[in-house]
């Protein structure tokens, strides 16, 4: 049984791919692939397996010897579900890999937020500190957490991780409604939401309900000085709505670890103010990347190859 990696440099060049290795014949490992590539590098293989190399229908056509897709990740949009299926190809992605990771990374965020480090650490390389008149600096209002109300939108595992680790700060936590059902749920929706929280915290999937579920009239109904975190999926917020906002001072600060597309060939205006004297952070969509989170995801798709050699065996 062959299997073959496309693009296993997406992992990490340190991540050990022996849980996947031990459950195949043959494993041939590629660092990157394209589409067009793809095709000819899975020409044979029985098991294809992808990170976010795009399988389109027509790559998936020309592989009448595929058997099963497994996706080094949580998201499947980079394949042709409709295709996989109905060629009977089932296709296994991997859940929950990196609670821990995200979680950690979304409190990073809403810390240096709350205490302004970005605004703090230009002050310091610009040598402000050196010229104040006394020890320290206090011209930007800091935020302390304790007592304070986070709104979280998505009350799964990674939601449920950061509300945790929020009221250890002393947090008051309300999860939202589920956007696009929120007649169907006793919680209120965000919208309700909105106006009594300190910070806002997004763990929620890309959908036609939450897609720009924070724009201008949202953010128009927050308190001045909340903050407003995104380590889901770019889109979820109106990201040019929100830097207005940061920059009238009606938002008090912003993190995202996520953009509309990535990598960000074009620019975006949120890089673009990286610049300016904002209380913003902008990571590389890398709060999933500890070690460990990564490794966790070769075992779990150890685990999905073995699962699925049992049902193909019958057992």
């Amino acid at each position: 049984m062959k299997a073959v990696i496309l693009d296993a440099a997406s992992l990490g060049p340190d991540v050990d791919l022996t849980a996947i290795r031990e459950q195949v014949d043959t494993l041939e490992v590629h660092q990157t692939s394209t589409t067009a590539q793809s095709r000819e590098r899975l020409a044979g293989a029985e098991i294809a397996i992808v990170n976010k190399v795009v399988l389109d229908g027509a790559t998936l056509e020309a592989l009448p010897e595929l058997r099963l897709i497994c996706v080094l990740a949580t998201g499947t949009n980079n394949i042709d579900m409709a295709t996989a299926e109905r060629l009977g190809v089932p296709v296994r992605n991997v859940t929950a890999y990196g609670t821990a990771s995200v979680a950690q990374h979304t409190l990073m965020m809403i810390l240096a937020l709350a205490n302004r480090l970005p605004l703090y650490q230009r002050d310091v390389a610009t040598g402000r500190w050196n010229q104040s008149p006394f020890f320290c600096l206090m011209d930007h209002g800091t935020l302390q957490l304790e007592g304070k109300h986070l709104v979280i939108v998505g009350q799964g595992e990674l939601g449920r991780r950061v509300a945790a680790l929020a009221e250890a700060f002393g947090m008051r936590v309300s999860f939202a409604a589920r956007p696009g059902n929120e007649a169907g749920d006793s919680r209120p929706g965000i919208a309700e939401l909105a106006p009594e929280a300190d910070v806002i915290s997004l763990h929620c999937p890309l959908t036609e309900a939450t897609r720009h579920l924070i724009g201008a009239d949202l953010l128009a109904s927050l308190k001045p000085g909340a903050l407003l975190v995104n380590c889901a999926r770019g889109g979820i917020i109106d990201e040019e709505a929100a830097l207005e906002a940061l920059r009238g001072g009606r938002l008090g600060g912003l993190g995202v670890d996520v953009l509309p597309v990535e990598p960000p060939r074009d620019g975006h205006p949120l890089l673009d103010a990286l610049g300016e004297p904002l209380n913003l952070i902008v990571t590389p969509h890398n709060a999933w990347i500890t070690p460990e989170a990564r490794q966790r995801i070769v075992a779990l798709t150890g685990d999905n190859l073995r699962r699925w050699k049992a049902q193909r065996d019958g057992a």
